[in-house]
């Protein structure tokens, strides 16, 4: 479950332990995050579209041709 911005976890997640990370204040904290979401924003509207295809077409491989109909006759085991 992700947490949310009013969970009080003081305990580093396992996969951030990799990438030794700096103490900050509160206001740079706030500042990088809110600096990074707003260039995920930028990338997000740029890139959208194809991010989305990606992952559309990513699912459709997945999936059952439409046009195929399962024998009815043929048990499924």
């Amino acid at each position: 479950m992700k947490p949310t911005p009013c969970d009080d976890n003081t305990e580093p997640q396992p996969y951030l332990q990799a990438i030794p990370m700096p103490r900050l204040g509160d206001d740079a904290v706030i500042q990088i995050h809110d600096f990074i979401h707003h260039v995920l924003d930028l990338f997000e509207a740029r890139y959208g579209d194809q991010i989305h295809r990606f992952y559309q077409d990513l699912c459709s491989d997945n999936l059952v041709d439409s046009n195929t109909h399962p024998d009815l006759d043929d048990p499924p085991f």
